[in-house]
């Protein structure tokens, strides 16, 4: 099986889940994205171990896990959209933008030559929340807690970019002209 497979697969899977919670049977979603998500780390280390390392692979390894995790999200607010759930619906959209932006800050510093797997609420994380949420009925609790760590995380990640960004800038002025940006 190649690793891209396994990288479509679990995709697909999730969409399944989200269907579940678009439907309103969360705890059932909950159990089954229990089973799906570590089928999302498969592709990687499948990858290393036959050698099938590609960047097209990462490329399509971070995609679809942006896609899967917008889909779960989706899933619930079209749940909460027939109740009619406001807050919900709200912290949903609050956590998707929260995740987004871990990605994005952490996207976006590794291409400036940044590392950034810093931050409390990783894609992992963020899953098991869910997870957690789900099974144990209390949807809500997890949505607070996807909404605000996640874009907590975010904040982290800006703060900690900047931190070594100026740092950088430090060792290039020097010693005595640091002082003086200080």
């Amino acid at each position: 099986i190649h690793p891209n497979t396994m990288t479509v697969l679990s995709f697909l899977l999730s969409l399944g889940v989200a269907a579940v919670l678009a439907t309103g049977r969360l705890s059932l979603g909950g159990w089954l994205l229990a089973v799906v998500a570590p089928i999302d780390a498969i592709d990687g280390a499948l990858a290393r171990l036959i050698g099938k390392r590609s960047r097209f692979g990462a490329f399509l390894d971070s995609t679809l896990d942006r896609l899967s995790e917008a889909a779960l999200v989706v899933g619930l607010v079209v749940h909460f959209l027939q109740q009619e759930a406001i807050v919900e619906i709200v912290l949903s959209s609050l956590a998707l933008t929260g995740a987004i932006l871990v990605s994005y800050t952490r996207a976006r510093a590794e291409a400036n030559g940044f590392s950034c797997k810093v931050g409390v609420l990783t894609r992992l994380e963020r899953t098991a929340v869910l997870v957690i949420g789900l099974i144990l009925g209390w949807p809500t609790v997890a949505l607070w807690v996807l909404a605000v760590g996640s874009n907590l995380t975010a904040l982290q990640r800006i703060v900690h970019v900047y931190r070594l960004s100026r740092q950088g800038e430090m060792e290039t002025l020097g010693d005595v002209d640091a002082n003086r940006y200080m």
